[in-house]
């Protein structure tokens, strides 16, 4: 075991803005805390570290082979695709990363976002504000049609933690399930039904992307899969941007291909200020947000403290590079 090693956190800020403690960490070793790193800055501030602790910065086999230090990286996220897992096979360089923290954050944003394209709930709002309902003639009005969730099927893409909560909050809301899954069998759940990623589209009047990203889902919704959807259906996205062809989506949103669109995270982010979507009524897009309550974070603090403890003690968990 290393002992007081030292732990550099190279973005810390979206994980722990000042809302939480770092003392998890701080009770294993030295802890130095960056809000952000630049790429040129990764080296200069972990070249004395044994222990990296990065969400999103990318860390390249360039980094790694100016880190004669560097025993372990944990990932406070689930995706990885930031770190060059070949260089750190090379290099005994353990990587762990954070599952299952945000099940219930990320499940109840995707009804948030669906909520408010089958409601309408900020329109009303500000129809409120505006007066609207001060000089209607009647008790109660509506800008745009309501929908009404009850008898709908939602298609989850993507049958893990997630896929599985928003499948349960589906039924409760008197929904039909339709998922897809490598793994049907062994994840089969009660009022679930499996069926073809093409199927799934077309009978869907909602799609949640649920599935994580690599070579086989990138850019998987494409303009083959939105043309089988309803006109009247929705697409939402708490996965990963790069899941959608968003100029094959933005083709489908404006010439009414589907009705609507949901998305928590983009291809690009920060995305730039001109992006297209932005433009469309009927895509509503939050900024990433769908893992980020207080109490997911906390999790997530929690299972990389117990990642980085399990590494010093010669039992790493949650490793990724085997």
């Amino acid at each position: 075991m290393i002992e007081q090693p030292n732990i550099v956190v190279l973005d810390g800020h979206t994980l722990n803005p000042g809302d939480l403690s770092w003392q998890t960490l701080q009770n294993l070793g030295s802890v130095t805390v960056y809000d952000r790193s630049s790429s040129d800055e990764v080296v200069l501030r972990s070249k004395a570290a044994q222990i990296l602790v990065v969400n999103k910065v990318p860390i390249t086999r360039e980094h790694i082979e100016q880190l004669p230090e560097l025993q372990c990286i944990c990932v406070s996220a689930t995706g990885y695709n930031n770190i060059d897992l070949q260089a750190t096979r090379e290099r005994s360089i353990c990587v762990s990363n954070a599952v299952g923290y945000g099940t219930f954050s990320v499940a109840q944003h995707v009804f948030a976002l669906l909520l408010e394209l089958s409601n309408n709930v900020a329109l009303h709002h500000q129809s409120v504000l505006n007066g609207d309902w001060s000089n209607q003639p009647d008790f109660a009005y509506w800008k745009k049609p309501l929908i009404e969730l009850n008898g709908k099927t939602m298609g989850i893409l993507g049958f893990g933690r997630i896929g599985q909560k928003v499948a349960s909050i589906a039924m409760a809301m008197g929904m039909r399930v339709i998922a897809t899954h490598r793994h049907p069998e062994r994840d089969a759940l009660v009022g679930v039904t499996f069926v073809r990623i093409e199927d799934l589209f077309s009978s869907s009047d909602v799609v949640s992307l649920t599935v994580p990203l690599n070579d086989k889902t990138h850019q998987i919704v494409n303009a083959k899969l939105l043309e089988r959807m309803k006109p009247s259906a929705f697409l939402i996205n708490t996965g990963r941007g790069e899941l959608i062809n968003e100029a094959d989506l933005l083709h489908a949103l404006q010439e009414g291909k589907l009705a609507g669109a949901g998305l928590d995270v983009l291809d690009g982010e920060p995305p730039r200020p001109d992006h297209p979507l932005f433009a469309l009524p009927n895509c509503i897009i939050t900024p990433h947000q769908a893992w980020a309550s207080r109490e997911a974070r906390q999790r997530l603090l929690n299972i990389t403290g117990t990642n980085v403890a399990s590494f010093l003690r010669g039992k790493p968990q949650n490793v990724v590079n085997l």
